[in-house]
């Protein structure tokens, strides 16, 4: 059975009613490494194994990426009637001092241009793409709340939080009777997984969906890159080797990432599957994930990424790469010692 027929493939979109593929089709891509022509056949691609879930920003190549979206919904609108779409606000496009931020001021005029350049009445899922340090929590949440009930968003989420900040958006909104968020997007993979500390569980207490972004680690958990060798030629780290996070010389010095792409190599060998499909299976299997955001330059790539959605790990390979990709974390609050402690048995101890 494809994931296309798959019931087990789709998920309540965190704490919200909507359902959505557990793969989401992410669009940074989308009017820089890949043109219209061939955003628009990703999409029409994604829709086919499937998917129903796109994510963009409002800066995405500088609302670029909406419109191109904008274009295919225009196109396609028996299919458009069946997506999940989101975007997010938060960034400057402009260069006003009021041109970024989640103001109510920006947001209104930023959520306005997003609904115009999608071509749309209505965004299912809109997204702080990131906090901000100088608008008061409670004026973005109540404009996030109006937006509701002016029909413009259907649900709200945030995204790069921390678990303080969720938590907080979460008390305000239930302090004031306003609609409380339903997703969260943090960088999460088998490389990055600090967030298992605080927002896993901040996540899963308030029953908040997780769509992870950078599934492959920028590149590196697909299994193009080889030890000790700079990376060349048509990749983000061959076009870049010092790439921000992702950077070539870090990483590769760093024996854990070669302990993990060595045990994800092993896994896909013996299914037969690309590191790439064991390494979004493996996320998609974590606690709290609602769908994993794919970005992908051609229609090659996300085809491969898709197959995921039909990989099924056991118990004994999601435990090895779970193992192998442990967090590193002080003793305390987070490590073993920690942990143990934190444990407590009734009628047998503590």
């Amino acid at each position: 059975m494809s994931a296309a027929h798959d019931p087990a493939a789709y998920r309540s979109l965190g704490r919200s009613g909507a359902v959505v593929f557990e793969q989401a089709l992410g669009t940074m891509t989308f009017g820089a490494e890949a043109d219209e022509d061939t955003s628009h056949a990703i999409i029409d691609a994604y829709v086919q194994g499937g998917g129903n879930f796109i994510d963009t920003a409002d800066v995405y190549s500088a609302g670029r990426s909406e419109e191109i979206i904008g274009a295919w919904l225009a196109a396609h609108p028996a299919e458009a009637d069946q997506l999940v779409i989101a975007t997010k606000g938060r960034f400057p496009i402009g260069a006003g001092p009021n041109d970024h931020g989640t103001s109510r001021r920006h947001l209104r005029i930023a959520l306005d241009d997003s609904l115009r350049r999608l071509g749309v009445e209505h965004i299912d899922l809109y997204q702080m793409h990131a906090w901000d340090a100088i608008t008061p929590l409670d004026e973005t949440v109540r404009f996030l709340d109006d937006a509701i009930t002016q029909g413009k968003i259907g649900y709200y989420g945030f995204s790069n939080f921390t678990g303080w900040q969720l938590t907080k958006a979460i008390s305000l909104a239930e302090k004031h009777g306003w609609n409380l968020p339903v997703t969260l997007q943090p960088q999460y993979s088998l490389l990055v997984r600090g967030i298992e500390h605080e927002i896993v569980p901040a996540a899963l207490d308030a029953g908040i969906g997780l769509l992870p972004w950078s599934p492959l680690g920028g590149g590196w958990l697909s299994g193009k890159y080889v030890r000790d060798t700079e990376p060349s030629g048509a990749t983000r780290l061959g076009e870049n080797p010092d790439r921000g996070m992702e950077a070539w010389k870090k990483r590769n010095a760093d024996p854990r990432t070669w302990d993990i792409i060595d045990t994800l190599t092993g896994i896909a060998e013996a299914h037969e599957a690309s590191p790439s499909q064991v390494a979004l299976a493996w996320l998609a299997a974590q606690p709290a994930v609602t769908s994993v955001i794919l970005g992908a330059r051609s229609v090659e790539q996300l085809r491969d990424n898709m197959g995921a959605a039909e990989l099924h790990l056991d118990s004994t390979e999601l435990e090895s790469l779970t193992s192998v990709s442990a967090p590193r974390t002080e003793d305390y609050p987070y490590g073993a010692p920690a942990v143990a402690q934190r444990h407590r048995k009734i009628g047998g101890g503590r």
